[in-house]
């Protein structure tokens, strides 16, 4: 064994160390509409209500904001609400400017 042979570590030419996987093994088999691993069909993801039809929110419509915050006054996340990002981005950026403005509260007050 003399120093050429050993020039790569040690390891087999082509490994890097990382994790194998099988050939046959795509890694996509809860994204492709199979059972999740709970046994259930993955649902699809809900169609966000305002890019189609052009609505925007807006920081004095109060009610349609509070259904996009917790019991405990944090942002929901898109994955919760369905919005697209660009709607998602706009949203939290009103739901911060009725805050400031004293529309929505920061958090709920637990009684």
């Amino acid at each position: 064994m003399g120093y050429d042979d050993d020039l790569d570590g040690g390891r087999g030419r082509g490994d890097r160390g990382g994790r194998r996987r099988d050939r046959d093994d795509d890694g996509f088999e809860g994204r492709d509409g199979g059972d999740d691993e709970r046994g259930g069909k993955r649902g699809r993801r809900k169609q966000n209500s305002y890019c189609p039809e052009g609505k925007c929110f807006d920081y004095k419509d109060i009610d349609t904001l509070r259904r996009f915050v917790t019991e405990a006054g944090k942002i929901k996340p898109r994955r919760q609400t369905g919005n697209c990002s660009r709607c998602q981005r706009e949203l939290a950026r009103e739901i911060k400017r009725a805050r400031h403005l004293a529309l929505l509260p920061f958090v709920n007050s637990s009684d």
